[in-house]
C-alpha cells in the first residue's frame, strides 16, 4: 500500500497530483482505489489482478474521461459513483464491489445521457505480466473448456476469444473469473508497453462504432474467486544491483526534431548522435520541417523518417535531401504505419545510386511491427518501432510499469529483426498521432507557425518538465539497451515535448539525455537482474572511468549497493524518482 508520504513524494517528482490511493479490505481480499480504478487486487497478499475499471471508448478509441462523483465503503461493499463524460459521451452509473461467498463480485451499471458512437463501453480487467507462460483455462458461453497458456513472447493477436470464464494459477494462488453481460476476449497489452494482459468486452470482430442511444443502459459484472495453492516465495534484496560486462557497446542516443511552432530558439549542437525528423509528404509543411531540422541539427546527422502513400513523388523528397547526408532513411505507409514493400522499393528507386541506409518497420507502436513483420522487405538494413506508455491509460503508475515492458518489447523486436540492428524510438510520453483513428488527423497550415505533426495532435504531457522524467529516461534506456538494439531516440529537441523549452531552458530530462549520450559507443555494463525493486542501472567504461547511471522509480528513499564486475561495491543514495551518476576511477 502506498503511504501518504510516498504519494506526496510522487506528486512532487512528477509535478502533478493524483487522487490519494485508498485501501479497501474484506477478509483475505484487498485492493487500492486510485481514482476510478480498482488497482492491485490481492488475495492473501498475492497479486491476482492488476486492475479493474469501467471504460468508454469513442469511435477513434479515445478514452472518455472518468469522474468519481462519490465513494462509499463498508467491510462488505465498495461503491464508486461514476460519470464518464467527453468525446460525445455522457454516462452515469456505479462500479460496485461486493464480498460474496469468499470471493468478489464487481458490477458496472450505467445509463447513457446522450447518443454516443462507441467502440467499447464496459468492464476492463488487467492481468499482471507475471502470468506470462502460466497455464490458462478458457470457458466459453456454451460451457466448453479450452486449455492453453498466457503467452510468453508478446502475442500479436488476441490470445483468447469467446470468454465467459477464466481459470489460472500465479504467485501460488489459483484464481477463477466469471463474466456477465457481454462476450469478452483478451489482448496482450505488452504490445503497447502496458504491463498487462487485458480481458475486455465487445469482441473486435464485431462492427464498430455502434450507437449507444440516449437512455440505453449497460450492465456487466465479473466474479473473482481464489485460493492459495502454494506457499509464498521469499524475494531477493531490492537494494542490491550487480552490474556485468556485456561485451557490446552502448547504443547511440538520438532526439526527435521539434514539432513546436516557430520561431525556433538559438540552440547549441544537440547533445545526441542524431536528430530524427518525420516528414509526412501529404502535408504542406514537410519541406519546412526538413529545413528547420537541418538548421537545428547544427551538423548532427539526420535520421529521416518519411510517411508516404502510393503515388507520392519520392523523387521530390530525394531532391530535397540533396546536400544532406542522413544517418538513415525510413519510409512508412500513411494508412498502415508500416514499411510496405512497394514503398520501400519506390524509395530505393528514387535514391538511385545514392548510398543511404534504408530502414523500416513501424512508425507507430511495436504492435504494428509484431503483426506485420513477416511481410517486411528483407533488405531493410535496420528495424524500427516507436514507444509511448500512454496508449490506454495516463496514470503515472502506467508510466513506471511501462519500463519493464519496454525491455520485453526490445527483446521481441530483436528476435523479429533476425540479426539486423534495431532502432528504438522515438520514445515519447504521449503518442505523436492516433494510429487507430477512424477520422482524419489535423492538417495544419502552410508553414510552421502552428507547428506540425505532434503539435497538432493531443501529444503534450506536462510531466515532460518533471524531475521524475530524468529517472524514467535512464530506466528506459537501461531497459531498452538489450543485445541487438543499436540506437534509442527520445522526445524532441525543444518545445513542450522536448528536452529544453521553447526558449532553450533545459528541463531535468536534458541532463539524463546528456549522461546517456556520453556513454555512446563505450563498452557497456548492464544489471544482472534489471529493474528489481524498481531500481534500474546501466554503465560503461569511459576515458573518465567507469560511469554508472542509476534510476530509482519508486517514491521512497533508496540506499542502493552497486557491485561492479571487479567485485567493488559502491553505495548510492537516491531520493524518490531520482537518478544519479557515479564515476569509479
Amino acid at each position: 500500500m502506498t503511504t501518504l508520504e510516498e504519494h506526496a513524494a510522487a506528486d512532487r517528482a512528477w509535478g502533478d497530483t493524483e487522487p490519494i490511493p485508498q485501501e479497501w479490505r474484506s477478509g483475505p481480499w484487498s485492493l487500492e482505489v486510485r481514482g476510478d480504478e480498482l488497482a492491485d487486487l490481492r488475495f492473501d497478499g498475492a497479486l491476482v489482478l492488476r486492475m479493474v475499471r469501467a471504460v468508454a471508448r469513442d469511435r477513434n478509441w479515445s478514452t472518455v474521461p472518468p469522474e468519481v462523483l462519490s465513494a462509499t465503503a463498508t467491510d462488505e461493499e465498495l461503491v464508486l459513483e461514476l460519470r464518464l463524460h467527453g468525446y460525445g459521451a455522457d454516462l452515469r452509473g456505479a462500479l460496485r464491489v461486493t464480498a460474496v461467498g469468499g470471493g468478489l463480485r464487481i458490477a458496472f451499471d450505467a445509463r447513457s445521457g446522450t447518443d454516443f458512437l462507441r467502440n467499447r463501453v464496459g468492464l476492463v480487467v488487467l492481468h499482471p505480466p507475471s502470468v506470462a507462460g502460466r497455464p490458462m483455462t478458457v470457458v466459453t458461453p456454451d460451457g466448453d473448456r479450452t486449455e492453453g497458456a498466457f503467452p510468453t513472447s508478446i502475442s500479436p493477436h488476441q490470445p483468447a476469444f469467446d470468454i465467459a470464464g477464466l481459470q489460472w494459477t500465479d504467485g501460488g494462488v489459483w484464481s477463477t473469473l466469471d463474466f456477465e453481460g457481454d462476450v469478452f476476449e483478451m489482448e496482450d497489452q505488452r504490445n503497447w508497453t502496458d504491463a498487462s494482459f487485458k480481458t475486455y468486452s465487445t469482441p473486435l470482430a464485431l462492427p464498430f462504432p455502434v450507437l449507444l442511444a440516449e437512455g440505453e443502459e449497460v450492465h456487466q459484472a465479473i466474479t473473482l474467486t481464489a485460493r492459495r495453492s502454494e506457499a509464498r516465495e521469499p524475494g531477493g534484496d531490492p537494494d542490491a544491483v550487480t552490474l556485468e560486462e556485456t561485451g557490446r557497446s552502448m547504443p547511440t542516443i538520438g532526439v526527435g526534431a521539434s514539432t513546436a511552432p516557430d520561431p525556433a530558439p538559438e540552440l547549441p549542437r544537440p547533445d545526441a548522435d542524431s536528430l530524427l525528423v518525420e516528414l509526412v509528404l501529404a502535408t504542406p509543411t514537410w519541406r519546412a520541417a526538413l529545413d528547420r531540422a537541418v538548421a537545428d541539427s547544427r551538423g548532427v546527422p539526420l535520421d529521416v523518417r518519411v510517411v508516404a502513400q502510393a503515388g507520392d513523388d519520392l523523387g521530390e523528397l530525394v531532391g530535397a535531401l540533396e546536400g544532406i547526408e542522413p544517418a538513415r532513411i525510413g519510409i512508412y505507409d500513411r494508412a498502415t504505419h508500416v514499411s510496405e514493400p512497394a514503398l520501400v522499393e519506390a524509395l530505393r528507386s528514387a535514391l538511385g545510386s545514392r548510398r543511404v541506409p534504408v530502414v523500416g518497420g513501424a512508425r507507430s507502436h511495436f504492435t504494428e511491427l509484431n503483426r506485420n513483420h513477416e511481410r517486411l522487405d528483407d533488405g531493410l538494413e535496420e528495424i524500427t518501432y516507436s514507444v509511448t506508455p500512454q496508449m490506454h491509460a495516463t496514470e503515472r503508475s502506467q508510466l513506471v510499469e511501462s519500463i519493464a515492458m519496454q525491455r520485453l518489447v526490445a527483446l521481441d523486436a530483436v528476435r523479429i529483426a533476425a540479426g539486423r540492428p534495431v532502432q528504438v524510438g522515438p520514445i515519447t510520453l504521449k503518442a505523436r498521432f492516433n494510429a487507430v483513428a477512424t477520422t482524419a488527423p489535423p492538417a495544419g497550415g502552410n508553414d510552421l507557425s502552428e507547428g506540425y505533426g505532434a503539435e497538432l495532435f493531443d501529444a503534450t504531457d506536462p510531466r515532460q518538465r518533471s524531475s521524475a522524467l530524468a529517472a524514467w529516461t535512464i530506466a528506459s534506456a537501461a531497459a531498452s539497451s538489450v543485445p541487438g538494439v543499436a540506437g534509442i531516440t527520445y522526445f524532441e529537441q525543444w518545445g513542450p515535448r522536448g528536452i529544453v523549452d521553447a526558449d532553450g531552458a533545459p528541463y531535468p530530462v536534458a541532463q539524463a539525455i546528456a549522461w546517456l549520450h556520453e556513454l555512446t559507443g563505450h563498452p557497456m555494463l548492464a544489471a544482472a537482474d534489471p529493474g528489481r525493486g524498481g531500481v534500474w542501472a546501466l554503465g560503461a567504461h569511459t576515458d573518465e572511468g567507469t560511469v554508472v547511471l542509476v534510476a530509482n522509480l519508486t517514491a521512497r528513499l533508496r540506499r542502493v549497493t552497486l557491485t561492479l564486475p571487479d567485485g567493488g561495491e559502491h553505495v548510492q543514495e537516491l531520493g524518490p524518482l531520482e537518478a544519479s551518476r557515479l564515476v569509479v576511477r
